[in-house]
């Protein structure tokens, strides 16, 4: 792959009068830049694009207000994008031209654990700090890692239990869980399944699919003869739309299915009536309002969406706001740092540790990076009402429908 063929940029002015980066600045002189990549195509691209469109805002903000201060000077931040097109074999070699070539300060991970497993080789043995925007699976943060945090995804194995908690307050006692294999699904649903089991409840399926499965019909199938009263599929959403319509198409009732992505606006435009009925989860909406310490509420990052992207075909969603969030927890980090040096980054981000509320929740990491809080609301999403919260009852807006009607008494 031709690096011609990879850069893209934001605000780069180092880049905009040719494609190779102009030398390396000195400490305190120039921009602050912060190297990603981003799915152009692929399995990861929507989540990804709309990732980037909330570190985009972030960038927008900070450059607004003058840039970041470093030891009495101002430093405003520049984004460089490279393409790594879902591809998990190509991902080290990107972040090394960041790396390398592109001289960046600091990074961001790409989108999910699948690509962000794959980067942290790559920026660690560089000595680089990488700031973890989406990826959950403890895997990554099992390995010893010294330079990189998760300032806003919470880690996979606490990231799928308020599902398993609503679907228990609910009344279900029987659950099958399904999930594609790979890091993020596979952990989420473990710790899914871990909560399901201290509750009382009844795993009568737990089954994993692979990468690339088209027809869920025989999963499906199996859910429903476990006797299961909710079904539990973790994939990303193109799978996951998916198995909302083959639910559909193939007459297969529960009581409640529970998608992760479901509350997704994409998901919600190309699913239509497959979406109806759908429990699932967010950071995200009208309805959800933290008190925000740093950064932007969820109603100013939500105009300055509208602001930079009046033409993007989705609407702001949780993956816009945890990169958002993210980069909202760099800034606080490296001011408190007072340098860019991987080490002192580090320690810093653990000093700011249940300090921040972004618009995504609190941030509270431990040693590791691994991200414990911006926990995940449930929504429902009711024909003619549209998305309601559904739990934790604090937050609630309605109660939930349950058990959901057949297809066949659905209008």
């Amino acid at each position: 792959m031709k690096r011609r063929d990879l850069i893209l940029t934001l605000a780069a002015p180092l880049l905009a009068a040719g494609l190779h980066a102009a030398p390396a600045l000195a400490q305190g002189d120039g921009p602050i830049r912060i190297g990603m990549t981003v799915s152009s195509t692929g399995t990861f691209a929507l989540a990804a694009q709309s990732g980037l469109r909330g570190a985009e805002i972030w960038v927008d903000d900070v450059n607004a207000r003058g840039g970041i201060e470093i030891g009495g000077k101002k430093r405003k931040v520049e984004l460089v994008k490279l393409d790594d097109r879902s591809d998990k074999t190509l991902v080290p070699k990107v972040y090394e031209t960041l790396i390398k070539d592109e001289k960046v300060d600091l990074l961001f991970g790409p989108f999910g654990s699948t690509l962000t497993a794959a980067a942290v080789n790559a920026t660690e043995t560089a000595g680089k700090f990488m700031v973890i925007w989406s990826a959950s699976a403890d895997s990554i943060y099992a390995q010893g890692y010294k330079y990189i945090i998760s300032a806003t995804q919470i880690a996979g194995s606490l990231l799928g239990q308020p599902g398993v908690r609503a679907l228990h307050e609910m009344g279900v006692k029987k659950i099958a869980f399904a999930y594609l294999d790979e890091p993020f699904p596979a952990s989420l649903t473990q710790g899914a399944v871990d909560l399901a089991k201290q509750l009382g409840m009844e795993i009568t399926m737990y089954e994993k699919f692979a990468k690339g499965t088209k027809d869920f019909n025989i999963l499906i199938q199996k859910a429903k003869a476990s006797g299961a009263e909710a079904f539990y599929p973790t994939a990303y959403e193109g799978d996951q739309m998916t198995i909302a319509r083959q639910l559909r198409e193939a007459n297969v009732n529960f009581n409640a299915v529970y998608v992760v992505y479901g509350s997704q606006p994409q998901f919600l435009q190309q699913a239509g009536k497959d979406a109806e009925y759908l429990f699932s989860q967010t950071l995200l909406h009208e309805k959800i309002n933290w008190k925000v310490t740093h950064g932007l509420n969820r109603a100013q990052m939500m105009e300055r969406y509208q602001k930079l992207f009046p033409n993007a075909q989705y609407t702001a969603d949780f993956q816009t706001a945890l990169a958002y969030g993210a980069g909202v927890v760099t800034e606080e980090v490296i001011k408190t740092a007072q340098s860019l040096d991987a080490a002192k980054l580090k320690q810093a981000a653990l000093q700011l540790s249940d300090k921040i509320v972004t618009v995504t929740g609190e941030y509270q990491i431990d040693e590791t990076g691994k991200q414990l809080k911006n926990a995940f609301s449930i929504m429902q999403n009711l024909p003619g009402g549209g998305l309601e919260v559904v739990y934790p009852p604090q937050v609630a807006t309605a109660k939930p429908v349950y058990p959901v009607p057949p297809f066949e008494k659905r209008k």
